[in-house]
C-alpha cells in the first residue's frame, strides 16, 4: 500500500504552452549565452589597444557578464515554472484518510467558544 494514490475519476489537464517552452529553453540558454559571450570577446579585442579602450572593454565586459547571469536566471525561472504548472497539470492523488474520534459530533473547548464571534440577535436573554 502506497502512501499517496491516484484520485478515482480524475481527468489530467491537456499539455499546452508549457512543453512547447520546456524544449525550447536549451536552445534559447544556448543562443544567450553564446552571443553574451561573443560580445564580450569582440569588445575586447576591438577596445582592447589602448588604455582608454581597454578601459571601455572592461566595462562592457562586466555589464555583459551581468546580462548573463539575469540571462541564465530568468531562464531558471522559467524552466521552475513550467516544471510547477506540469505537477499542477499531472494527477490528482489523495492521501490515506485516519478515523477521527469525534467525527459524529465534534467536542468544544473553552478556546473555540471564546474566540466564536457573538451575535447580538442569538444572545440568551437568561
Amino acid at each position: 500500500m502506497s502512501a499517496m494514490r491516484k484520485l478515482p475519476g480524475f481527468r489530467r489537464s491537456p499539455a499546452g504552452l508549457e512543453w512547447t517552452v520546456l524544449r525550447r529553453l536549451p536552445m534559447i540558454t544556448l543562443i544567450g549565452t553564446v552571443a553574451l559571450i561573443v560580445g564580450a570577446l569582440v569588445a575586447e579585442f576591438s577596445l582592447g589597444g589602448d588604455p582608454e579602450g581597454a578601459k571601455l572593454a572592461t566595462t562592457i565586459q562586466i555589464a555583459l557578464a551581468s546580462v548573463l547571469v539575469l540571462h541564465w536566471t530568468v531562464v531558471f525561472t522559467v524552466a521552475l515554472l513550467c516544471v510547477i504548472v506540469l505537477i499542477a497539470k499531472g494527477p490528482a492523488y489523495v492521501a490515506d484518510a485516519y478515523p477521527l474520534i469525534d467525527f459524529d459530533r465534534p467536542a468544544r473547548s473553552e478556546a473555540s467558544d471564546a474566540a466564536a464571534p457573538v451575535n447580538p440577535a442569538r444572545r440568551k436573554t437568561s
